[in-house]
Formats: C-alpha cells, sequence, structure tokens
C-alpha cells in the first residue's frame, strides 16, 4: 500500500499501489476521475451496488452519462468510496433509471421488490387508511407523529445532476407555489442562505432545521453550492412543513402532537 497523502478528518487516506484492470474501493476516491477501471471491492461488502455491478455492466456503462449529462461512474462513486453503503448507487435524473437500466433494474427489485413489469400504486386519500389508535398506555409515550413524502419535479435533473441555477428556479417555483396556500396551511418560508441568527435558533429549537448531507451525499455531488436553493416553509400553527432542495427536490411533512396518526 502507498500513501495517496491525503487526509480525511485528520486521518492519512491509504491509496493502494494501482493494479492493472481494476480499482480498489474505498474512502481514497474522491471524484469519478479515481474511477479509472472495474471497481474491486474489499471482502465483506454487503451494498446492492458490489452485488450487482457486474463487470459486463460497467464496460457497459463507464464511460456514458444520463441524458442531464451525469456521468455513469457519479451513480456509483459514493457507493465506491463508502463501502458500508447498503445500496451504494443515486441516479442523476429521471433518465439514469432507463439509461442504465441494467444496473438500476436489479438494485430497485431487490430493495423494493419492485419489478421491472410492476405498476407504481398511489392511494392519497385517507378513507381507507388503517389507523386504528394505540392504546392508552402506549399513546401517553408518543409525542408527536409525522406523515413525510419526498417527491422531485419532472423537468429537473435530481440532486446529483442539478445545476446551481436550476436549484435556485425550483426553489423560487416552490415559493411561489407555497405563498398561495391560505387558512391553516398559511405559513412563512425560510431560505437557508442569509438565514437570520434568531430565525435559525427557533428552526433549531422546533426540530425543523435540515443539516448539510452526510459524506454518502457529498460522494454524489448533492451537497454542491450548500446552501443556496434550500429552504425550509412551515406553516403558522407548525403541523405543516415543506424541505425543499435537501436531499429529494420537496419533502412535504405533516406532524401533528401525539399519536392519532388518523
Amino acid at each position: 500500500m502507498g500513501c495517496a497523502g491525503s487526509k480525511d478528518g485528520g486521518k492519512t487516506l491509504q491509496k493502494p499501489t494501482p493494479t492493472p484492470g481494476r480499482t480498489d474501493c474505498g474512502r481514497w476516491l474522491k471524484s469519478v476521475d479515481d474511477l479509472v477501471d472495474y471497481p474491486l471491492f474489499p471482502e465483506g461488502t454487503k451494498s446492492l451496488l458490489s452485488k450487482y455491478l457486474t463487470k459486463e455492466v460497467w464496460e457497459e456503462y463507464k464511460d456514458q452519462t444520463d441524458d442531464c449529462g451525469v456521468p455513469f461512474k457519479l451513480c456509483i462513486l459514493s457507493g465506491c468510496q463508502n463501502t458500508d453503503s447498503s445500496i451504494g448507487l443515486y441516479a442523476g435524473s429521471h433518465s439514469s433509471y432507463k439509461r442504465f437500466h441494467k444496473l438500476f433494474d436489479p438494485v430497485i427489485e431487490a430493495y423494493h421488490g419492485h419489478p421491472v413489469d410492476g405498476k407504481h400504486v398511489s392511494e392519497m386519500t385517507t378513507e381507507d387508511l388503517q389507523a386504528p389508535p394505540f392504546p392508552e398506555d402506549e399513546a401517553k409515550m408518543i409525542k408527536s407523529t409525522r406523515i413525510r413524502v419526498g417527491r422531485n419535479l419532472a423537468d429537473f435533473a435530481l440532486g446529483p445532476g442539478i445545476t446551481n441555477e436550476q436549484r435556485n428556479e425550483i426553489m423560487n417555483k416552490v415559493v411561489e407555489a407555497l405563498n398561495t396556500l391560505e387558512g391553516d396551511l398559511a405559513g412563512k418560508f425560510y431560505p437557508l442562505a442569509g438565514m437570520k441568527d434568531s430565525d435559525r435558533e427557533q428552526l433549531v429549537a422546533d426540530h425543523f432545521l435540515f443539516k448539510q448531507g452526510d459524506r454518502f451525499l457529498e460522494a454524489c455531488n448533492l451537497n454542491r453550492d450548500w446552501p443556496n436553493g434550500r429552504g425550509i416553509f412551515h406553516n403558522n400553527d407548525k403541523t405543516f412543513l415543506v424541505w425543499v432542495n435537501e436531499e429529494d427536490q420537496l419533502r412535504i411533512i405533516s406532524m401533528q402532537p401525539g399519536a392519532d396518526i388518523g
């Protein structure tokens, strides 16, 4: 092993001696330029990426990009760098799922049980909600309940592939829509960039403020331009929140005190 001379969190990263035809995975990988050859995962790696990234798939996709220009290598970089990932794969845009389907399809089926010919079923009404009340002694232990959905806008790349300008455009579009809400949904949007200290302290106290993404998201380019184009909306009653451009472009959250989901 030869020392790369780089540091991460005060620890010197050990860069393996290059072996023709393979790239040894690990934290020393810093960019797609380091993924020169077929990734070799250390023994004991359990990620779905390591299971389904065959040499044939690598050879077919290694020099390709999706429709938004996101390289295949960026989609797999996080899982190659962080070998403790459970999945290790990030789509750069919606088209990644089709362009790189020989990898995404088996990973999605293994994780979600959703086959290629499966149909998405969405039920967004409450009539058929199966949510019986908790027994009283258990309900006393539950401070609050929240339901959260993540959504992304069809006209934009996903987090790894989006530009700073597009991220700001999304934020402006979402804020414009949120400002039309009335009644118990009416509230205020707080952009992270230039946020006042008093607003930051209150959002922290309310447990509303989200932070910059972890090392897994850092590796797939999702933390770029932080904190530009990101923010939090909540209604006046603090029961309805929208996170803008966190990991998903929208995290829509309904929360209430107590245990009564219904």
